[in-house]
């Protein structure tokens, strides 16, 4: 079982005061200008992009990804952020909480190609502890979990431990293997100064993607087939160690402090991403409850025996939520579903979701507005039971607004036990008076 904690020993962390840097986006080719800014406690890490009518923020969050091929981008709607790892990386090395990143332009500048500038920026600005509880995701049980090419076993560990292995038929890289364990010290030492790579042969197709367009020499160890291009290697893996550096900066997306030992074989984008979410998976719940059972009963009309939310454990309103379900022996349906081999019905397992998705459309409103309203839903979409749920189980429901209009909503869920799908569905719904 993995479990994420709220701490009882440090507070959490942001920075005292400012730094900026500015320059070209590696992918989008755009100059533009970053600074690091202070954050209240439990604001978490945001980015701002100032450009824009309203200042948009997009937290950098598993739910705001939107691409990750050869960089991580975040996204709210048509707002985007292209190439957060490198920022992010530095951010989880330091330990910084709550930071508010404002940005001029779609990308972060990529510098040298580094780490490096960014450290050195949050440096600068002063790192410190505030008030507030910081939220560990602590891995005890190892998994192992698989997407594409890349594979990850995931154990325990007293602190955070990044080990890879990568493989490129080439022959300055072939197959490299490194691992160390993540301090402030040891990151900037041994991770930072690690640039990021590709192959001469491949630009072509990559702009055409709509890739890389700032990329050069000056910001990138290029590789023709048989030796770099305009600079020297830092090491002789510095291909591995930079792999490892963007697999913290991507795994920063979980919104709180990582205490496991991940060994990553031909890790990407796509797969620490997706590693993430397995980590929250396997999650009990991320400290606090966002909404207890008290709070749930204030919020939805349904009672025994038909309240089936147990708790809430996380709420970004009317973007996504997580809910839990206990299921028991002594649940009422027990005696005459199955009742020589007891399974929920798939009924109930979606309405449990459905109250979930209740909860987030709720979110949205005030408490006076809660008192005088229900939530309807109108339709069921792609409705898909993968596997049985028995008693002993506790299924995590993950609901993510896809669409709001006026009163009505569409969402999207699944729910999850043990970290494996039992059931998904799409479905609309309509907030109406009492």
């Amino acid at each position: 079982m993995t479990a994420p904690q709220p701490s009882s020993g440090p507070a959490r962390r942001t920075v005292r005061g400012h730094a900026t840097l500015e320059g070209v986006g590696m992918h989008t080719g755009a100059v533009s200008t970053l600074t690091f800014r202070r954050a209240e406690p439990g604001a978490g890490v945001v980015f701002q992009r100032t450009d824009l009518p309203g200042s948009p923020a997009i937290p950098a969050r598993l739910s705001s990804v939107t691409a990750v091929e050869r960089r991580t981008t975040l996204g709210e709607g048509k707002v985007l952020v292209h190439t957060v790892e490198h920022v992010l990386a530095a951010v989880a090395a330091l330990q910084l909480d709550d930071l508010l990143i404002e940005l001029s332009g779609p990308e972060p500048p990529i510098l040298d190609g580094s780490f490096v500038p960014f450290l050195r920026a949050l440096e600068a600005a002063g790192p410190e502890e505030t008030g507030g509880e910081v939220v560990e995701y602590v891995v005890q049980d190892a998994f192992q979990f698989r997407d594409g090419d890349s594979s990850y076993l995931v154990g325990p560990s007293a602190g955070l431990r990044l080990d890879a292995t990568i493989e490129f038929p080439h022959p300055l890289i072939g197959r490299q293997s490194a691992g160390f364990d993540i301090t402030a010290e040891s990151f900037a030492r041994e991770l930072a100064p690690a640039r990021t790579f590709g192959f001469v042969r491949e630009v072509e197709a990559l702009r055409a993607k709509g890739l890389i367009g700032g990329g050069s020499v000056e910001n990138a160890v290029v590789l023709d087939d048989e030796k770099v291009v305009g600079t020297t290697l830092r090491w002789p893996d510095e291909f591995v160690r930079h792999k490892i550096a963007d697999l913290l900066g991507d795994l920063g997306l979980v919104g709180g402090r990582i205490r496991a030992h991940i060994v990553a074989t031909k890790p990407s984008h796509k797969g620490n991403v997706s590693l993430g979410r397995e980590l929250v998976r396997h999650v009990a719940h991320p400290g606090r409850p966002a909404y207890d059972l008290r709070k749930i009963l204030d919020v939805i009309p349904h009672r025994y025996p038909m309240l089936l939310v147990d708790r809430i454990l996380e709420v970004e309103a009317g973007k996504r939520i997580v809910g839990i379900k206990n299921v028991t022996i002594n649940e009422p349906f027990f005696q005459g579903h199955f009742p020589g081999h007891p399974i929920m019905p798939g009924v109930l397992i979606i309405e449990a979701m459905a109250q979930v998705g209740g909860m987030l459309m709720m979110s949205m409103a005030g408490e006076e507005e809660v008192k005088r309203k229900v939530m309807y839903f109108m339709s069921l979409d792609n409705v898909k039971f993968r596997r049985p749920v028995v008693p002993g189980d506790q299924i995590r429901f993950e609901l993510e607004m896809l669409k709001f209009s006026g009163k009505t909503c569409r969402m999207k869920g699944q729910g999850f036990v043990d970290g494996k799908v039992v059931a998904e569905a799409e479905m609309v719904a309509r907030v109406i008076d009492r």
